[in-house]
């Protein structure tokens, strides 16, 4: 059979002016994300605070709008407490859910002022777990109220006079997973969340609520799990989260490039849960997504599991440090190409994470900063992705795999900048023989010219990067050609391709 792309766009095609915390990305105390990731005293780069600044120089290029901390698993035993103030007087504690040693050097104040130095913001998690409504609450008057009460006074006197305003709270974390600390049915969490949330929109009404959905798609109780505990959210919060990891742990690559279709699922599930719970209740608000954690994570799984069961307790672990091949690369092109087709109601993701925990960017503890093979359409996507998402009239060859059936052998999303009247075309040739030529009617589009055309590829689908040696990076292809308003492109086999046109100056 003849192999093709065919694809429609145009101005009027509008999903949604896509919000830029879709780009957005995570730091957890876990393993070394933040000890000798972000921070690491006394390293050749370091600035005043410790902060390493070829890490910052990396997180400042993807241009990463807002970062969920400090976790994930973590924050079910987080006592935020123990995070502010003299950093010589915080206690030294064991975390539960990383078995390992947590000093409390970073905490609250230290990753806000690290943030702002990489132009990012925060997404606050609460502790839902062993926790609950007070803390929550007193944690937020401790970051945003200005002065004159308990916490915000206490935050004055650690030497933060003015307020953090962080706009963006999770209600807790993956709370229907066994493995969190304080699991709760759903409707424990449901009424635990739904009461948080009223008090804590009593202190700041202008702050934004995620509240916790399933764990991901294989969880039991899926997705009962988001229809019963938006029954008590509904009125109190704006998001509910999705997590979903990624992985080819069968060495079927065929198989591992269609996973983005359990993506589309996934997203697709939720929203429609979400506004079952809206035409049940009457109401007037849709729920948007925040897909705060996804990724590829599988490589390491065997190592992390030896670590945290027989060499307990250690400071900054080397956990999750998966090392990413190329078509892990094509997997998350994939992935943040699904997501900006659904920007409509994802409106917030997180990649997970940032720093050497299944990451983008790895580091030597006395060495180097490096990218690995993700950091590359991670950046595309948040350097051309932003502004308005058009529904891309796609038409494609396919194939059929272990799991999946129909699987597009092109699967691509295009997106436009008004402001700087350009349009990107992000594309994903899967098929791993043959190159195909994508043909594109770009409509009203008509008088951009080509300017650029970035292909990332390799004939080795499990080269790596490392600090020694880049194997995979991206470069310029002379593949495209502009005539009226057709573009032809030819994709190679297994590659991800950003295809800029504009108006040229």
């Amino acid at each position: 059979m003849q192999k093709y792309a065919k694809m429609v766009i145009d101005k009027d095609f509008k999903i949604a002016e896509i919000d830029k915390r879709i780009y957005g990305s995570f730091i957890e105390h876990l393993g070394r994300a933040v000890y000798q990731g972000i921070y690491q005293p006394g390293h050749p780069t370091a600035d005043e605070n410790g902060f390493r600044k070829d890490v910052m120089e990396l997180v400042e290029e993807l241009n990463v709008p807002i970062v969920r901390y400090p976790g994930g698993n973590f924050v079910s035993s987080f006592v935020w407490e123990d995070s502010v103030g003299p950093v010589e007087q915080r206690p030294k504690r064991l975390e539960l859910a990383w078995r390992s040693l947590e000093t409390n050097e970073i905490g609250v104040n230290e990753f806000s002022k690290w943030t702002k130095a990489v132009g990012s913001e925060i997404m606050m998690a609460v502790n839902l777990g062993t926790r609950g409504v007070a803390d929550a609450c007193n944690l937020l008057e401790y970051c945003n109220h200005p002065s004159g009460t308990k916490y915000s006074d206490w935050r004055i006197s650690h030497g933060v006079k003015d307020p953090l305003n962080i706009k963006t709270w999770c209600l807790g974390n993956e709370m229907d997973g066994p493995w969190q600390l304080g699991a709760k049915t759903p409707v424990e969490y449901g009424r635990l969340a739904a009461e948080t949330a009223k008090a804590m929109k009593l202190i700041d009404p202008t702050i934004e609520l995620v509240s916790c959905g399933s764990s991901n798609t294989q969880m039991p109780t899926f997705p009962q799990w988001e229809a019963t505990t938006l029954e008590h959210t509904y009125d109190y919060v704006d998001y509910v989260s999705l997590h979903q990891y990624f992985g080819n742990p069968d060495n079927d690559t065929e198989n591992f490039l269609a996973q983005s279709m359990e993506m589309d699922h996934f997203i697709k599930t939720v929203i429609a849960t979400c506004d079952f719970v809206k035409a049940k209740k009457r109401g007037k608000k849709n729920i948007n997504l925040s897909f705060d954690e996804w990724n590829v994570w599988f490589h390491a799984n065997e190592a992390d599991g030896d670590t945290m069961k027989n060499h307990p307790w250690q400071q900054a672990p080397a956990l999750l440090e998966d090392h990413y091949t190329f078509e892990d690369a094509l997997v998350v092109g994939l992935l943040l190409i699904t997501m900006i087709k659904h920007s409509d109601r994802v409106r917030m993701a997180c990649l997970a994470q940032l720093v050497n925990v299944i990451a983008p960017i790895m580091t030597e503890t006395n060495g180097p900063a490096w990218k690995q093979t993700i950091y590359y359409p991670y950046l595309h996507a948040s350097k051309y992705g932003r502004g308005v998402a058009l529904q891309p009239v796609l038409s494609s060859s396919k194939h059929d795999t272990k799991d999946f059936k129909d699987v597009a052998d092109v699967d691509s999303v295009a997106v436009w900048n008004p402001e700087k009247d350009e349009v990107t075309i992000f594309a994903v040739n899967r098929d791993l023989k043959d190159d195909i030529t994508l043909t594109c009617d770009i409509g009203n589009f008509e008088g951009y010219e080509l300017l650029e055309h970035i292909v990332l590829e390799c004939d080795d689908l499990k080269a790596v990067n490392s600090a020694a040696a880049e194997a995979v990076t991206p470069k310029q292809s002379d593949e495209t050609k502009v005539d009226g308003r057709t573009v032809t492109s030819n994709l190679h086999k297994a590659s991800w391709n950003v295809i800029r046109l504009g108006r040229r100056a």
